[in-house]
């Protein structure tokens, strides 16, 4: 255990608190909307650690699912021209700020998220980032 650590039965190893952030994707645009919205392109990320996933675009949607049932991850190869924002329907949802970077998250069984504080089912999540490669790299691997 690490000098100066608390001796306790909650002492977790230092990789087991790592947190992968990686920010949603704002086209400069859609980021002043957003922001006039208060939907803040600070407060719009996916956060991957060893255990869970949580991806929360500002107040409009939270999801929060263990990492387990991830059943595939990968960039979608496609661009979504006219809409931005949060839209879903039968358990599929897209959380973006742009239209390019699309990252799909297939999700097995069916987890629940938030649109505006209602409960909706995910069964698929597609969400823009940076680098959709990198961030279906850390999904996939096998903590």
């Amino acid at each position: 255990m690490p000098e100066g650590a608390a001796c306790s039965g909650d002492y977790l190893p230092p990789s087991s608190m790592t947190t992968q952030h990686f920010p949603i994707r704002f086209e400069p645009a859609y980021a002043g909307l957003s922001t006039a919205l208060f939907i803040l392109p600070s407060s719009s990320y996916v956060d991957v650690t060893d255990r869970e996933v949580t991806v929360r675009m500002g107040w409009a949607f939270r999801a929060r699912f263990d990492r387990a049932h991830v059943t595939a991850a990968a960039p979608s190869g496609k661009s979504v021209w006219l809409t931005r924002g949060v839209h879903g329907w039968a358990g599929r949802w897209l959380v973006n700020g742009a239209g390019d970077g699309i990252l799909r998250i297939d999700l097995d069984p069916p987890q629940r998220g938030y649109v505006m504080g209602f409960p909706v089912r995910l069964r698929q999540l597609l969400v823009s980032v940076d680098d959709p490669y990198a961030v279906a790299a850390e999904l996939t691997r096998r903590a």
